[in-house]
């Protein structure tokens, strides 16, 4: 049910201000701003007393909206890294790439309910997903979505919507899925950790197995300690990655194509351990809070994870590499609003400070143009 008002018009009419009417009523002038543009439905004595000063009937100030038919399901591409095309009612979150919709699944954040705008109908025809509309309030006029494994990438998007309007929306996965999105031209933005050890380290050798050389630039989000996350008190007694071989630790893996998976399997490799001697090898978690909340319910004694993530669940770290963290931009997307208002963003030294304080990373680097 929706609650519409003619407030604005009869008050206009009556000669009287925001600021005159918000006095002879008794609330604030935001108030009477917000009713009129149907932010907000005062409660009955506010009604009353509106339409006593203003010499109209409540009627004549506000009335039921009847209820909107419901929208037509529409077709759209379902970001997922499994293949399939959703349960019904799961919730998604809708961006524009280009002229395609593209449908990213919303996650839950603890007990809270995720944000959505659609929600999922069925499988549609060409591997595609039906969804239909929700009519919720949205005053983003645009969003990106930039896909990875930096569980920092929400500040980021915190700051774009309260200060620039913009939202953008973070699907977690494996650096390597959110290149081979890009690829697909499926998301704006790829984060990766991913480097070319053959190439000193470079991270533009690894972009360029995906994208076109000189189709894309590197901007650095921040830099961070990626290494072993161990119980609190390391009651396991864990110093590196030769005491994977213990009998009684067990590991939590990060999934194929995840820069904390190569890590592992590079430091494996050094100290001559097969991953088939390291218990837990096989077992998965999508993502380095995922991996370090079993560690933190005691589902295993250890995964590979950033320092940020430790500091979530307060367990121990074992530092083995710094890293740094960088977002892919295909140039397509370069010159747009969103993407220049980002760049900005990231040179925000309250964005810079809460980083640092709460993921322990090092920001030096933050907003630099790599290549």
């Amino acid at each position: 049910m929706r609650i519409q008002n003619r407030l604005a018009e009869v008050r206009r009419r009556r000669g009287l201000s925001a600021a005159d009417l918000a006095s002879k009523t008794g609330v604030k002038r935001q108030t009477i701003y917000a009713i009129e543009a149907q932010k907000f439905v005062p409660n009955t004595l506010v009604a009353l007393r509106l339409a006593q000063i203003l010499e109209v009937s409540v009627e004549e100030l506000f009335s039921v909206e009847p209820p909107a038919a419901p929208d037509k399901p529409k077709t759209v591409d379902l970001l997922t890294t499994h293949g399939d095309r959703g349960q019904p009612d799961q919730p998604v979150r809708l961006c524009r790439i280009g002229t395609r919709t593209i449908a990213v699944p919303s996650s839950p954040i603890l007990a809270e309910l995720p944000p959505a705008d659609a929600l999922v109908v069925g499988p549609a025809k060409a591997g595609r997903t039906l969804v239909r509309t929700i009519p919720v309030e949205d005053e983003t006029k645009s969003r990106l979505i930039a896909a990875g494994c930096d569980p920092a990438m929400p500040v980021l998007s915190r700051y774009l919507s309260k200060h620039a309007n913009i939202g953008l929306v973070t699907p977690g996965c494996s650096s390597t899925q959110a290149l081979k999105w890009l690829r697909e031209r499926k998301i704006h933005i790829a984060g990766t950790h991913l480097r070319d050890e053959t190439h000193g380290g470079s991270s533009q050798a690894i972009v360029e197995r995906f994208l076109p050389k000189e189709s894309f630039r590197i901007v650095t989000f921040a830099s961070w300690e990626e290494g072993l996350v161990v119980a609190e008190s390391n009651p396991k007694r864990i110093r590196g990655v030769a005491d994977l071989v213990l009998p009684d630790v067990v590991l939590i893996n990060r999934e194929v194509g995840a820069g904390s998976r190569f890590l592992l399997d590079s430091c494996l490799s050094k100290e001559g351990i097969p991953p088939a001697r390291v218990r837990g090898y096989q077992q998965t978690a999508t993502g380095h809070i995922l991996a370090a909340w079993h560690v933190y319910t005691g589902k295993a004694d250890c995964c590979v994870a950033t320092r940020a993530a430790a500091r979530v669940f307060s367990l121990g770290f074992i530092p083995l590499v710094n890293e740094r963290y960088d977002l892919v931009i295909p140039l397509r997307y370069w010159d747009t609003n969103a993407v220049q208002v980002m760049l900005d963003t990231l040179n925000r030294s309250a964005l810079r400070a809460e980083l640092e304080a709460i993921g322990g990373y090092d920001t030096t680097q933050t907003g630099r143009l790599v290549t």
